[in-house]
């Protein structure tokens, strides 16, 4: 044998870019399931509410979706909300049921760009969802994130 000498190659393994990489997916694949769970809890919630405010809820889950689709749904106090990718929530939706209401309430927080002068509205009150009301929840909410 000799002695002082190794005979034991060095293992390649994987090289700092590859590394990075691998860290970098890892993180897209957190991302992607929290996302998909913020999703599955706002539908889950939105199922539990009672008639109108679930029809209610599945129909702004999809406006929200589809006109503000850099939005990610999450829960914000136990409420379907809908957030920046900084976590902050630009909108949400509160059941008549939440707090024994005679309506629900669809509303924006201070994030959302909806100022207009010295005073706007921040909520609203919903009793239902007509094409008009959809229209304008739509504008408001592509509004709210530019």
């Amino acid at each position: 044998m000799n002695q002082g000498k190794s005979t034991t190659k060095k293992a390649k393994g994987f090289s700092d870019e590859e590394r990075a990489a691998m860290k970098e997916r890892a993180q897209e694949l957190k991302a992607a399931a929290k996302k998909a769970d913020g999703e599955s809890a706002v539908l889950a919630k939105i199922a539990e509410m009672p008639e109108p405010d679930r029809s209610m809820g599945e129909r702004l889950h999809a406006i929200i979706k589809a006109g503000a689709p850099a939005l990610s749904p999450r829960l914000w106090y136990g409420m379907p909300a809908y957030a920046k990718k900084d976590g902050k929530v630009v909108c949400f939706f509160q059941s008549a049921a939440k707090f024994n209401s005679r309506y629900a309430t669809f509303g924006f927080s201070d994030v959302a760009n909806l100022d207009e002068g010295a005073m706007w509205p921040t909520s609203f009150a919903l009793k239902e969802l007509t094409a008009a009301e959809e229209e304008r929840i739509e504008a408001l909410v592509k509004k709210a994130v530019r």
